[in-house]
């Protein structure tokens, strides 16, 4: 378990009894609390409501003197919004904290509110409200809230043994586009949208920035599997693909088998060749273990796997192994070699 999941452990042990005992006598409506993407709660109409909240902090999540405000703007409040595609539900509201020094309350306020009214429209979210204060750096929380048809939330916890292992788009992209903005030439204005902030320069083409600096996530995905309960366990990929299926294996109480030949890596464009003195550039490495994807990582029976070909965007979907009983991830390569996947990937509390 890494460091961080053991944390979230220990802060949910604190509360365990006195949420249990409320449920049991009909207090509570939480249908699932900590430990998953999102919690969900139980409304008095057809849907059940879902809750998460992100945090994106100056010097953790981004650099104030290297990521466009606009960006900061547009990426928190998607972030955020990706635990409810993790869950199958449709975001609704968000709350935003916002934590600002005095000198970023002019043209940097005003961009970055520009990114993340942009991300609202194209999720169609409303902010329903927040809090505000300063700080010596910027601190962002966004609380994101959505809805699901009753009992139709995605877990971590429903994934079982002989489940086939799929994942969304390519992986590795964000990771990539951060490499390149902190040691390759990425040219960025501090104006102007996310999509087009990054000026194309023959040495880091704009497509390839973009997947750090404005992630798109799989919410269509999310809510279509959901709706035809085809997912039997769901996670998005954050993280890192190596520490995400660690996380969804530990909450189901199983193991996996995935195929390195099988996951959908990048292709590195020819023209990145002269980075590879100043940082590693492995598309498999970056795969497993770069995290900020957004991508979503679930399960499907077996005898489910052919409705799946009516998923929106199904051609973006790729089986990379399957699910088992032995308690352990397990990642096969090429050769037919198996070897223990260990979650490497982000994890704030490692040194």
């Amino acid at each position: 378990m890494d460091r961080e999941s053991k944390l979230v452990e220990r802060i949910a042990r604190e509360f365990r009894y006195g949420a249990a005992e409320k449920h049991a006598r009909g207090g509570s409506a939480l249908r699932l609390g900590i430990g998953d993407d999102a919690a969900v709660i139980s409304s008095s109409g057809k849907n059940d409501w879902v809750l998460s909240c992100d945090a994106f902090l100056e010097g953790v999540h981004f650099l104030a003197k290297t990521h466009p405000p606009d960006s900061v703007g547009y990426k928190s409040l998607v972030r955020a919004t990706s635990d409810l595609a993790a869950m199958g539900a449709t975001p609704r509201y968000f709350l935003l904290t916002l934590a600002i020094p005095e000198t970023c309350t002019g043209d940097w306020l005003h961009q970055f509110l520009r990114g993340m009214a942009r991300a609202a429209r194209s999720m169609k979210m409303i902010l329903a409200g927040g809090d505000t204060t300063e700080g010596d750096t910027v601190s962002i929380s966004v609380t994101v809230l959505g809805e699901v048809a009753r009992r139709r939330a995605v877990p971590r916890s429903g994934a079982r043994a002989g489940d086939i292992i799929y994942v969304s788009g390519r992986l590795g992209r964000a990771q990539l586009g951060l490499e390149l903005l902190l040691h390759g030439n990425g040219n960025i204005p501090r104006k102007g949208s996310p999509a087009k902030s990054v000026r194309h320069t023959e040495d880091v083409p704009l497509t390839i920035l973009q997947p750090h600096l404005c992630p798109q996530i799989r919410l269509a995905l999310g809510a279509w599997l959901a709706k035809h309960r085809l997912a039997s366990a769901m996670i998005d990929l954050s993280d890192g693909l190596s520490t995400d299926l660690t996380r969804l294996c530990q909450a189901s109480g199983v193991g996996a088998e995935i195929h390195a030949a099988a996951i959908p890596v990048l292709a590195l464009p020819a023209g990145l060749s002269k980075y590879k003195g100043r940082f590693k550039l492995d598309p498999l490495q970056m795969a497993l273990n770069g995290g900020e994807d957004y991508e979503l990582l679930f399960t499907v029976p077996r005898r489910k796997v052919k409705t799946l070909r009516a998923a929106p965007g199904f051609s973006q979907l790729t089986p990379i192994g399957e699910v088992t009983g032995a308690k352990k991830v397990v990642l096969v390569g090429p050769n037919g070699a198996k070897k223990p996947l260990k979650p490497q990937g982000w994890d704030p509390f490692r040194r």
